[in-house]
């Protein structure tokens, strides 16, 4: 009971920050809220139950009737045996939109594949929703200086220019969306000349929100805002502590699960932006650990904490004038 409760609290927990008052004066129905369902790191390839965890959130999506989707990469292979859980996403609303995650192109899969089978203009791109101007990013580019191996975490030159002048000529508030984090734990490379270039336009910014880490965390650099928005699926261990959580043959299927320890129940939320209030919210959704938790597997990160940022659900969060 009094881990229950726990939880509760921290899935209700808010947190008040200060944005500018100018921002809530451009949208365009200044006493409507803007809601945005967000799923992130569902990783349909790697967990046995991809698609009923992509249902629980279309589901929720249905009740709440948000004004966009986004899911927010690591999603799903572009590829035809994906199929049924890309539809889902895209027929649960008139308007999905989607990130690329480092994982997508795994298997020999392209960006190029990304664009045409789930549907994206580009690999970054922008669209106005409700006087809410979103802009979404792609971390993937190579070319880092900084490039020690791995997976590339890169914000390139051209992409970098192409940013600057969309938050130049924004007249709208604007949400940054990328999969890898632009602050906080696992950053691009040139983190800090994307933090640069936010503050620059910091008047402008309601929030920048990213997938990528499986942790729920909010951190403010330089006055911008930026949530870390938790996994549908589980948080990654790695090969030192590997388990079993699940059947033998679920494992036997999945054996990268057992570098995870896995979310009894997906995770998502609803960004809720409220002109009229000064009201950033972020919906807290709460779930359990499968199995044992990385705390008593004893897992080890300096940047990042079990209990604290490594936790089994995402905290209900209040931004506020």
């Amino acid at each position: 009971m009094r881990r229950k409760k726990f939880l509760k609290h921290m899935a209700g927990a808010t947190i008040a920050l200060q944005l500018p008052r100018a921002l809530f004066a451009s949208f365009d129905d200044k006493k409507r809220p803007v809601k945005i369902g967000l799923i992130a790191d569902l990783h349909q390839d790697l967990i046995h139950n991809g698609q009923e965890r992509l249902n629980a959130f279309v589901q929720h999506m249905k009740a709440v009737q948000p004004d966009a989707l986004i899911q927010m990469g690591d999603f799903a292979y572009p590829s035809e045996k994906n199929r049924a859980v890309i539809d889902m996403f895209n027929h649960a609303h008139d308007i999905p939109m989607h990130v690329i995650g480092n994982h997508d192109t795994d298997a020999g899969h392209t960006k190029q594949q990304c664009l045409e089978i789930w549907g994206m203009p580009q690999p970054y791109y922008s669209r106005e929703i409700k006087g809410v101007h979103f802009i979404f990013l792609d971390g993937n580019e190579k070319g880092s200086p900084a490039h020690k191996g791995g997976y590339p975490a890169f914000i390139g030159n051209e992409q970098m220019a192409w940013l600057k002048m969309e938050l130049a000529h924004s007249q709208k508030p604007v949400v940054v969306v990328s999969h890898q984090p632009l602050a906080g734990w696992a950053a691009v490379d040139n983190a800090e000349a994307v933090q640069d270039l936010l503050a620059a336009y910091k008047k402008k910014i309601v929030l920048a929100i990213n997938g990528h880490t499986h942790i729920d965390a909010l951190y403010t650099v330089k006055d911008v805002h930026y949530a870390h928005i938790n996994s549908a699926s589980y948080f990654w261990m790695g090969s030192p502590y590997k388990h079993t959580s699940y059947s033998k043959a679920v494992h036997d299927s999945y054996p990268w699960l057992s570098s995870t320890c896995p979310y009894k129940d997906a995770l998502f939320t609803v960004l809720t932006i409220e002109p009229q209030t000064g009201l950033v919210k972020i919906e807290g959704r709460n779930s359990e650990w499968v199995g044992a938790s990385p705390a008593a597997l004893h897992y080890q990160n300096d940047a990042i904490g079990a209990g604290k940022e490594i936790v089994p659900f995402i905290r209900g969060r209040k931004i506020n004038l």
